[in-house]
């Protein structure tokens, strides 16, 4: 049957009725099915997918698998061509076809695309990402598929890290859990007892001994020549999670109690990196003990934050034909308890959570999951009874294991999968770096930070404005100290009237500039300060590192994660066969438009 491939960068599921002039492309219910193939019935005879076998790739490098194709066979039954009944000039067919598809959408209640986009919910594209060349699509679980009420689970992480503190003979009482005191992204220094915020080189832009936040004339001190290297583990402990909160408020608190010599000398000779490790073992036992899980599978309520439309997001890919996998650090108990919560009362016709899931691993021990391959047991009994297990099968629940094993048993790899985690190391890096999985990070933080930065579009303006200001006085006054040395030295003026002009007019224009540049910096320095604290007063933005530049945390992010987004719900308004198509970023000598513009649009040789 001959077919033609249209490449339509998002929602390719039409059905042809007709108008007087285009062929107009409606959008019927469609079920896709796992393995489909070019061959299958999509539409009835409207369609067919491309196949791996008979997949391409298209002029942005993305491959062409899971595109529909259109059966012109279909078409000339009803006495049309293809190409005729969409003749004219492409732009404007283009146009009218898009406005003609947004009716339709209206009329069956459906937002607009773009509306999701330009939003606190919109999904991130750092990496050209087309979804219907999409395979399998694999989910953490903790922050991921279940997001909890950080004052609420963090709190009592650090409640019991306190509790296992005291028992250690530390001095813990007189503190309390606060969130506010770091953010997702910065990094533990643990040989100065410091957290720092980092940009994307790892130049150290601010920084907070104990609680107490440093001095910008300290941090370049202490840091102006040193760089940030995730690599040196034994100095840097970088917050990849929402997880890391309660440990290092616990950590940055005990450092001051450390300062103020009030830990019991019989604990032996502690230095900050002692101290750090002593916290992490604190924490360590309130995971491992088991209590603060008990603690919270006997209330989810409490400490989970249910989303409704998360399970409908995931049923809209399963729908269409992605395999879907859930892979956990978590023990299958806990698992079960945490998807069941919040899952099961979202899902139509009494579904349960696990019918989603083509594959469900548990205890998966990321990152090793990602290099190595351990053990596979199979979970065969709902008390968590385990078997040896060396070939999994659609539907099962298993403990350990590894990515290859998963790969090999659906016949998947590498690019054909993609990952979503919340761990930017954990989830996205090692799945990226070893297996060349494609990756999607879960921030929830985004939502916040977008909100704040469109409140700070004033505030920042100004700030541009007087810093663009000053860059103008600047460059004036540069030419006349120029100007002035090279009399000053007798060198030749740069023109004759330099060389008349007397040297007190000189001095006076560059006394008045310098004034005005002192002026100007007395304005910006607070704006700059407090740039961010819409977001958080200590540390500002979470994707930012000072007015301009990106943050650590940005930089790990635009490394690793093919897409970002703040919940995994917010798929559902993308549909699973969205192209996700990566922005142009803006270089240095970027400079050439405003050139062109002031030049109209002339070019030199």
């Amino acid at each position: 049957m001959a077919t033609t491939n249209l490449q339509f960068l998002q929602n390719p599921f039409p059905r042809p009725t007709f108008s007087s002039k285009y062929l107009v492309m409606r959008a019927p219910k469609m079920v896709f099915k796992c393995g489909c193939s070019s061959s299958s019935s999509v539409g009835g005879d409207a369609f067919s997918l491309t196949s791996s076998s008979k997949c391409d790739v298209d002029y942005l490098g993305e491959s062409t698998k899971g595109d529909l194709n259109i059966n012109l066979k279909h078409l000339e039954n009803f006495g049309l061509d293809g190409q005729a009944t969409l003749e004219g000039p492409i732009e404007q067919v283009a146009r009218l076809e898009a406005e003609e598809a947004g009716s339709l959408l209206r009329d069956l209640g459906i937002p607009s695309p773009s509306a999701a986009r330009l939003s606190p919910r919109g999904i991130f594209c750092t990496r050209t990402l087309n979804l219907r060349s999409i395979s399998a699509i694999g989910y953490d679980m903790d922050y991921t598929l279940i997001h909890y009420n950080v004052m609420a689970w963090e709190g009592r992480a650090y409640d019991y890290c306190m509790e296992n503190l005291k028992s250690m003979g530390f001095p813990v009482e007189g503190l309390a859990f606060d969130p506010d005191l770091v953010i997702r992204g910065l990094v533990i220094d643990k040989e100065k007892g410091n957290l720092v915020k980092a940009d994307r080189f790892g130049y150290v832009k601010r920084a907070m001994h104990g609680t107490k936040m440093l001095s910008t004339r300290a941090v370049s001190e202490m840091y102006g020549r040193e760089l940030v290297d995730l690599r040196k583990e034994s100095q840097w402990e970088f917050l990849n999670t929402l997880f890391s909160v309660s440990e290092a408020v616990a950590y940055m608190q005990m450092v001051d109690r450390l300062d103020d010599g009030v830990i019991p000398a019989d604990l032996g000779p502690l230095d900050y990196k002692g101290l750090y490790k002593a916290v992490g073992k604190a924490l360590f036992r309130a995971h491992v003990e088991g209590q603060l899980k008990s603690e919270i599978m006997s209330k989810p309520e409490l400490f989970v934050e249910p989303d409704p439309e998360l399970p409908l997001a995931l049923l809209d890919q399963k729908e269409a034909g992605k395999k879907l996998l859930l892979i956990t650090n978590s023990d299958y108990h806990y698992t079960d308890k945490m998807m069941q919560h919040s899952f099961n009362r979202f899902l139509p016709n009494d579904m349960g959570w696990r019918d989603l899931f083509d594959m469900v691993i548990v205890s998966a021990r990321k990152p090793e999951f990602f290099q190595m391959s351990h053990p596979l047991y199979e979970v065969v009994t709902g008390e968590g009874l385990m078997r040896p297990c060396f070939k999994t099968r659609t539907g099962g629940l298993y403990s350990g294991g590894s990515a290859q094993m998963v790969e090999n048993s659906l016949n998947i790899h590498g690019d054909e999968i993609l990952y979503v985690g919340d761990h930017i190391y954990t989830d996205v890096s090692q799945s990226k770096v070893h297996l060349r999985w494609r990756t999607a990070l879960i921030c929830r933080e985004l939502e916040e930070e977008y909100r704040a930065l469109i409140h700070s579009r004033g505030p920042r303006a100004t700030v541009v404005e007087l810093i663009n200001q000053k860059e103008v006085v600047g460059d004036l006054f540069n030419q006349l100290r120029l100007a002035l040395q090279r009399r000053t030295e007798e060198r030749p003026a740069q023109t004759l009237a330099a060389t008349n002009m007397d040297d007190r007019e000189l001095t006076e224009s560059m006394q008045k500039l310098l004034i005005v540049m002192q002026r100007l910096d007395e304005k910006i320095a607070p704006l700059l300060e407090a740039d961010g604290e819409l977001f958080n007063k200590r540390w500002g933005f979470l994707s930012r590192a000072g007015l301009w530049d990106k943050s650590h945390l940005m930089r790990q992010i635009e490394k690793y994660a093919d897409i970002y987004t703040s919940r995994v719900s917010n798929f559902l308004n993308y549909t699973p066969f969205m192209y996700f198509r990566s922005q142009e970023q803006t270089l240095a000598h970027d400079t050439y438009s405003h050139y062109c513009s002031e030049h109209n649009g002339s070019s030199t040789n």
